[in-house]
């Protein structure tokens, strides 16, 4: 099982090296030296909600992908739809981090969120087993 779930962990990692290494090179780190949040008006609150509806938008995704497999497979059988799922919900949250870095750059604190959730959601042997023996959660 675990072999088979490495894929889905080798693009979990390159995802999470890509980003991180993205927001190393093009943004302005020296705006969390300083602990200063970007001034917040009218126009900007679309750019707060980008971490929101990206989280809620891809844990809908991958829930919504859990629960239409069969759940008369065999667990091993249903390795291919985890990966899709997960692949889905990740390609969803580095989206909403690059779209952060940029067209709001000054953001950077919520692509970092963004970020740090991708690393959280680490696809595991216990997460597959979990996701699928009670899919409607």
């Amino acid at each position: 099982m675990a072999e088979k779930l490495k894929i889905v962990k080798i693009i979990h990692l390159a995802i999470c090296a890509g980003v991180i290494f993205a927001y190393i090179l093009l943004s302005d780190l020296s705006v969390l030296a300083d602990l200063k949040f970007p001034v917040i008006d009218a126009s900007s609150y679309i750019y707060l909600m980008i971490p929101v509806i990206a989280i809620l938008a891809s844990n809908y995704l991958y829930k919504s992908q859990i629960k239409k497999v069969d759940s008369n497979l065999k667990l091993e059988d249903k390795i291919p739809f985890y990966q899709i799922a997960t692949i889905m919900r990740l390609a969803l949250l580095e989206g909403a981090a690059f779209l952060i870095l940029f067209v709001k750059p000054d953001f950077i604190v919520f692509g970092i969120l963004i970020i740090l959730y991708i690393i959280f959601i680490r696809p595991t042997e216990n997460q597959f087993r979990r996701d699928f023996e009670n899919p409607r959660l």
